[in-house]
């Protein structure tokens, strides 16, 4: 069980440590710093850290266990081909640069030192050693699809969620803000459409149905039923029981609207969720902030209050900062106003760890 947090937020990250008297924010690093995401290598005990600075740039940093943070690489897009007209689903004149590291995952258990980071504006990268050198993956890049991509709630698209399967390395998935589900089964070579059944209530009719413009806001595997999948998508909840190649919708009160999800490691019915409401408000359903649980694979619901804020809570949960450890006993996440709340038993209870942190982008327990 894990007993340290990287909590990633909008003035630096925070080692978050359980010791004898609780959760307490053990020490901070970047301090004022845009910390968009962070990540655990529990293959080498290796923690990254991506920075966004704005007019400065994105930028990328290393720790090895029991050292320093230093800087590496970070993914960079190559030249823009001159004269190219290279548009987004809206239209918009893509920039060929690195605005945002959206996400951040080891490769497999059988390749040591790659890492997948998938950016804002749409581009999947991979690195074989450890953050010093990037590819971009061009076949996911190059696809005439990239093109119908559109920005959700950010302006631009971006790669949020990248699944490495466990049966094998070579086979990826990536969930994208707005461009729906894709799968490669060869490292990147070649990539196929992976959204089918999802729809997006809000869109024109005649796109709905579309899986290239689908708006999946977070997408996990179960790592001991690598079949399974959920997704917490703009219009809904999503489950899938095929490896990706189909969806079904399912029905979550108060809402099921909201960013992050987590699946249980060892068991793929039970999921968690942290409702709100949706489009331009995007607040807990009645101020009240609770977390929603399935353990059936989403025939129902519990709604989980305890410990948490039941009158005029504003908070805002991103599609990362919801996180739960590889014993599916711990859960975790942080807001938008600085709250950080842990569980230790699934979600039943909650306790406040802090109030008083910058708002928080991503949480990840680490060993």
């Amino acid at each position: 069980m894990a007993d340290r947090m990287m909590v990633s937020t909008r003035k630096g990250l925070f080692d978050v440590e359980r010791g004898p008297s609780g959760w307490e924010v053990a020490q901070g690093a970047f301090l004022g710093d845009n910390v968009t995401l962070a990540l655990h290598d529990a293959r080498d005990g290796t923690d990254y850290a991506a920075l966004n600075h704005g007019h400065f740039g994105v930028k990328l940093h290393r720790r090895d266990r029991g050292g320093a943070w230093q800087e590496i690489a970070a993914p960079a897009y190559p030249p823009k081909p001159e004269g190219l007209d290279d548009r987004d689903g809206w239209g918009k004149p893509v920039k060929w640069t690195t605005q945002m590291i959206w996400s951040l995952e080891a490769g497999g258990a059988d390749e040591p030192g790659t890492l997948w980071a998938g950016t804002m504006p749409g581009g999947l990268f991979r690195s074989r050693d450890r953050g010093e050198t990037w590819e971009m993956i061009r076949p996911l890049w190059d696809m005439p699809e990239r093109n119908m991509w559109l920005g959700g709630g950010a302006d631009i698209p971006g790669i949020h969620s990248i699944c490495v399967d466990p049966r094998s390395s070579e086979t990826v998935r990536v969930a994208i803000s707005c461009g729906g589900v894709w799968v490669t089964h060869d490292g990147g070579e070649s990539w196929k459409q992976s959204a089918h059944g999802m729809h997006f209530d809000d869109g024109p009719p005649e796109m709905v149905n579309n899986p290239d413009t689908q708006d999946p806001h977070m997408m996990v595997q179960c790592p001991a039923a690598p079949e399974r999948f959920w997704v917490q998508h703009h219009c809904g909840i999503w489950r899938s029981s095929d490896d990706a190649k189909s969806w079904q919708r399912v029905h979550a009160e108060p809402s099921s609207f909201g960013f992050g999800v987590v699946v249980h490691p060892k068991d793929p019915d039970t999921a968690w969720f942290v409702p709100g409401i949706k489009d331009e408000k995007r607040y807990p359903v009645d101020g009240k902030l609770v977390v929603t649980r399935t353990r059936d694979g989403g025939k129902s619901f519990d709604v989980l209050s305890r410990g948490l804020p039941q009158n005029h809570a504003y908070d805002i949960v991103f599609r990362h900062a919801l996180a739960g450890d590889d014993t599916g006993e711990r859960l975790a996440f942080g807001s938008t106003t600085g709250n950080l709340w842990v569980s230790e038993d699934q979600g039943e209870s909650w306790e406040t760890v802090s109030t008083s942190l910058p708002p928080v982008h991503a949480v990840r327990f680490a060993s």
